[in-house]
């Protein structure tokens, strides 16, 4: 009897590196008030947003996504040929096919590197990881890059006061790679699709073509994602940790994804987190950027504290759809 060979790769894998890419417009609380009917201080106290980046016309999500991932890769300290896949979590892509991590493999010469769209909204940037993760170790890359990338400003309604003052537009990249110890835990990820009209769009294009609906732009019921987020992910975060085998004593920092900073506190505060542990809180300036927010926070975090490199940090990705997704990683 034949046998089939099956492949097999390094038994740990890491994140290596981080890019990052943000909008290139700082746009302020006071620039999206009078649409709205509010104030700096009403988005302040509901979001702790001071400021949003987003990118100027012409500047598409995938123009992000490549100068965060050649900063990645410059920093892993590795060729573009080595790449052997390109995973890219994105809601922003201007066509429904080609995907946009093909256009990216081709921009930073990787191809003929496999390369795939990942639509995972707010948790894409865990799944790409876990995926990065799952890929190197099962010997079907020796490099795998991951990136979040967002251009939301394309979908928003100034008048629209449910998100539209929450979203910013940018890019997070990572390298990921073999290690000689863990540096990815087993993550805990899935979805519930009961609530799949919470967040999302507020209209298909179907009905937009049809003259039934104006253009789709993003919208959410507030208080269902804020409860769903703060209760049922601080429980998806501690199986994070349980399933990574390490306590919150043990992290140097929490980087959940940047929806709202009440709901970032509310967190911190159900997982009882020791004080050393740094917080991801680039919502202040960056805004909310989706599938981008996590890799653009930790890559903040470690401009900011660099000593937090070698460390253990909880990132944890939930949204759209509703989906979630969390795991316990070194810090590159």
């Amino acid at each position: 009897m034949t046998t089939l060979k099956q492949g097999v790769g390094p038994q740990f894998t890491r994140i290596l590196s981080l890019g990052a890419a943000r909008g290139d417009l700082v746009v302020p609380n006071d620039d999206l008030i009078g649409p709205i009917d509010s104030s700096d201080e009403w988005i302040r106290q509901r979001t702790g947003i001071i400021e949003r980046r987003r990118a100027s016309k012409g500047v598409d999500a995938v123009d992000l996504a490549e100068t965060a991932a050649r900063e990645a890769i410059e920093k892993a300290g590795i060729t573009p040929d080595r790449i052997g896949a390109v995973l890219v979590s994105t809601i922003s892509n201007v066509a429904v096919t080609p995907s946009m991590s093909a256009l990216l493999a081709d921009r930073i010469g990787v191809t003929p590197a496999p390369a795939y769209d990942i639509s995972a909204a707010c948790a894409g940037y865990t799944y790409g990881i876990a995926q990065a993760d799952a890929l190197i170790r099962a010997g079907a890359a020796e490099y795998v890059l991951v990136v979040g990338a967002e251009k939301l400003s394309q979908y928003v309604i100034p008048t629209d006061r449910s998100i539209s003052f929450l979203l910013g537009d940018g890019a997070g990249a990572a390298v990921v790679g073999p290690a000689d110890e863990p540096g990815i835990s087993a993550s805990v990820w899935g979805s519930d699709g009961s609530k799949w009209g919470a967040v999302g769009m507020s209209a298909t294009f179907e009905q937009f073509l049809d003259g039934d609906s104006e253009w789709p732009y993003m919208r959410q019921d507030g208080q269902t994602v804020f409860r769903w987020a703060v209760w049922e992910m601080a429980k998806v975060a501690q199986q994070a940790l349980e399933a990574a085998g390490v306590t919150a004593d043990e992290l140097v920092a929490f980087v959940p994804h940047q929806a709202n900073m009440r709901i970032i506190d509310e967190l911190a505060k159900q997982l009882k987190l020791p004080e050393h542990v740094a917080i991801g809180r680039d919502i202040a300036t960056t805004g909310n950027t989706s599938a981008a927010s996590i890799p653009l926070a930790t890559h903040r975090l470690l401009e900011e504290q660099p000593e937090l490199s070698g460390g253990l940090s909880l990132q944890i990705g939930f949204g759209a759809g509703l989906v979630f997704g969390a795991q316990v990683v070194r810090l590159p």
